[in-house]
């Protein structure tokens, strides 16, 4: 596992004095966290250090893939790798690809998402298994990492990341995720249910791998995600009477509209040579010809 981290302190932002923060200050800075993707594409600090927009999108889904697979061999919930990838994209928001290895960085988000989400893995398997992922090729990795001097070494990195990422998220770990609102909205549509619920999930989470959760809030891309997978299953939902289904995340039906060509534009990749999911491709295309 490799890594270089150096620490440029304009890239975050911590309270004078460590002082403690009311929950008005920590609501009001939430939105700092939003930008637009003219901002994100254009503006991004590896951007700055010469990462073109084609490199960045790949190393983003690069270290998402990367989260995924890891969280799946530490056997931590949806939510837990969701939170992970946030951590990365956030801290991605404010500082360079170019100084900061991608891996490094994402094992060390998984390591705080557990104890974020309350599904904490100790350090060292965090450690291990990490490094079992990123020396895959090498059939000697698994007992190199066992070694006590090179264990110690990747144990110091990812600590010394820790204090990185803490600092360029500015101690601000409070992530809501489009899960909650998605499925609670969904129960009260009395309308294929079960179907909905896992087309739309599956939405959520292939957007996770795009810079989405830097642009919408949560119930935003909740309402995406159903009004794509609706369209998908071709399935109607409640518009009539004193409410409509839209209502229930405060959103207009322009902004849905809007929502559907950025999803469009996502290319998954698989975990291996980052080529394009056919099948996940395919569900974007016909729930484009809505």
């Amino acid at each position: 596992m490799s890594g270089f981290l150096p620490f440029d302190s304009t890239h975050h932002r911590t309270s004078d004095g460590g002082s403690s923060k009311s929950s008005q200050d920590k609501q009001d800075e939430a939105g700092h966290w939003y930008l637009s993707r003219k901002e994100i594409e254009e503006n991004s600090p590896s951007r700055r250090d010469g990462i073109d927009l084609k490199k960045e999108t790949y190393l983003r889904k690069s270290y998402c893939t990367f989260l995924q697979d890891l969280g799946m061999r530490l056997k931590v919930p949806q939510v837990t790798i969701a939170t992970a990838i946030i951590f990365c994209h956030r801290f991605f928001l404010r500082q360079s690809h170019a100084k900061n290895d991608r891996r490094t960085i994402a094992t060390v988000c998984m390591f705080l998402a557990g104890k974020v989400e309350e599904t904490p893995r100790p350090l060292k398997d965090v450690i291990i298994v990490s490094y079992e992922i990123i020396h895959m090729k090498n059939p000697g990795a698994a007992q190199r990492i066992k070694q006590k001097e090179v264990y110690e070494q990747q144990k110091e990195l990812i600590l010394l990341g820790e204090r990185v990422v803490l600092a360029t998220l500015a101690f601000d770990l409070n992530i809501h995720h489009p899960y909650k609102p998605l499925v609670e909205a969904i129960k009260k549509f009395k309308v294929a249910q079960n179907a909905l619920a896992q087309v739309a999930w599956n939405f959520v989470n292939d957007g996770l791998r795009t810079s989405l959760c830097l642009q919408f809030k949560p119930h935003h891309i909740a309402a995406g995600a159903i009004f794509l997978a609706a369209k998908f299953l071709k399935v109607k939902l409640p518009s009539d009477g004193e409410k409509v289904w839209w209502q229930e995340f405060d959103v207009t039906p322009r902004q849905l509209e809007g929502w559907c060509p950025f999803i469009l534009s996502i290319e998954i990749i698989s975990d291996q040579n980052c080529q394009p999911l056919p099948f996940v491709a395919l569900i974007f295309r016909l729930a484009i010809k809505c």
